[in-house]
């Protein structure tokens, strides 16, 4: 395999390509990305697209284009769009700590145990990441799996196997805490610091988050796998009763005709309310029936007829056939377009053609708005810019 000879040659190439590697990502689930498309955007150079196909970047399968497998990861996994669970890297990382903490434990040299300290510290911090992040995909393929599979047989056999997954996170939280909390006292008393202090807080907070949020997952799995049941033994009853039917036996196979004699239900007939109508003498001698009029009395005390006045005639100028275009922006659209980007939102916005005139307030407002509407589908980080005198958060797509 012909590989990059360094990183800046990687880092310029993909600068260079940057359109095209930008819309084959974005086009990865949508379309086959032709060869003819790709050199369009190349500006009709095969050379270059040849280049990347030599360096691996991307691969050819006859007249179409697609990106590799490891660059493909890698912007997935950077850009929190991923839908694989990888969960042996999880458990990988718990293994790491436990092999440094006892090449910590058992070094004298104290610039080779910072070493192994650090690592430690960096894999704690990564498993906290990742464990989000598998969260997060669990519950997001488990809703793409429940609204969009259309065999049920596949759709129960894929949400028992995110059962499973759900299953393996938790255990590896458990082993993370149980090293934190129990198994490795020696260590943590010897090594503690104030870094390490606070990344084990932020873990154990994490962990703790993941963990709720399993919880709700498995319940959520358990709803649609019984909603599955149900509905897949209602089909199973239609197709035998259609069956019957297209075979003229379901008279003589089964008793409907006793069934349907029995119901006597007028599906689309609107109910009628029978008003009860109480007894004059009960009115007047029953002490019950004076206090529901005194209570109801008092919602009419304070109100008067009011005589309604009739409106004047319309006039003839406004029943003319004027029309009035008004071009509308729709913010579901702009959200999708920013999504299959990787630039932030402000910036995003600023810069959108909105096929009629914007001014900076109403791009502000259209921010605030997507912000508002879109707020689970987004990532707000914590740094912050100005521009125009406004300062606004650093917020990409999840």
């Amino acid at each position: 395999m012909n590989t990059f000879n360094d990183i800046k040659e990687l880092f310029n190439a993909l600068q260079r390509e940057e359109k095209l590697i930008s819309e084959m990502f974005s086009k990865r689930k949508s379309i086959d990305y032709k060869l003819s498309d790709a050199l369009v955007l190349v500006d009709y150079k095969e050379d270059r697209i040849e280049f990347l196909i030599q360096k691996s970047v991307i691969r050819e399968n006859g007249n179409l284009l697609e990106l590799d497998g490891q660059f493909l990861e890698f912007f997935e996994q950077v850009l929190y769009v991923s839908e694989e669970i990888n969960l042996s890297y999880i458990d990988e990382n718990i293994k790491q700590i436990k092999e440094n903490i006892v090449y910590y434990l058992n070094e004298p040299n104290e610039s080779r145990k910072y070493g192994y300290l650090r690592q430690i510290k960096k894999t704690l911090r990564n498993i906290g990441i990742i464990t989000l992040r598998s969260v997060v995909d669990l519950r997001r393929n488990i809703e793409s799996t429940f609204k969009n599979e259309a065999n049920y047989k596949i759709k129960q056999l894929k949400l028992d196997s995110l059962d499973e997954k759900r299953a393996v996170i938790t255990n590896l939280i458990r082993k993370t805490l149980s090293i934190v909390n129990e198994e490795e006292h020696t260590f943590f008393n010897r090594a503690l610091d104030e870094e390490l202090t606070r990344i084990i807080t932020d873990l154990k907070y994490q962990l703790n988050e993941c963990s709720h949020n399993l919880i709700e997952i498995q319940k959520q799995i358990i709803d649609y796998l019984n909603q599955i049941k149900q509905q897949g033994k209602f089909l199973e009853k239609l197709r035998k009763l259609k069956y019957l039917k297209d075979n003229f036996t379901i008279e003589a196979e089964t008793d409907i005709k006793q069934i349907i004699a029995l119901k006597n239900e007028v599906i689309y007939e609107s109910r009628e309310i029978q008003p009860v109508k109480l007894s004059i003498n009960y009115l007047n001698e029953s002490d019950r029936a004076f206090n529901a009029i005194q209570r109801i009395s008092v919602n009419y005390k304070n109100k008067f007829l009011l005589k309604p006045v009739l409106a004047g005639s319309i006039s003839n100028d406004f029943l003319g056939d004027n029309m009035q275009e008004e071009i509308m922006i729709d913010l579901d659209e702009v959200k999708n377009r920013f999504i299959a980007t990787s630039d932030h939102l402000f910036n995003f916005i600023l810069n959108y053609d909105f096929s009629k005139e914007v001014n900076f307030d109403e791009r502000v407002t259209i921010y605030c708005q997507i912000i508002s509407q879109y707020d689970d589908e987004l990532r707000i980080e914590d740094q912050f810019q100005i521009e125009n005198s406004i300062e606004y958060a650093m917020i990409f797509s999840k």
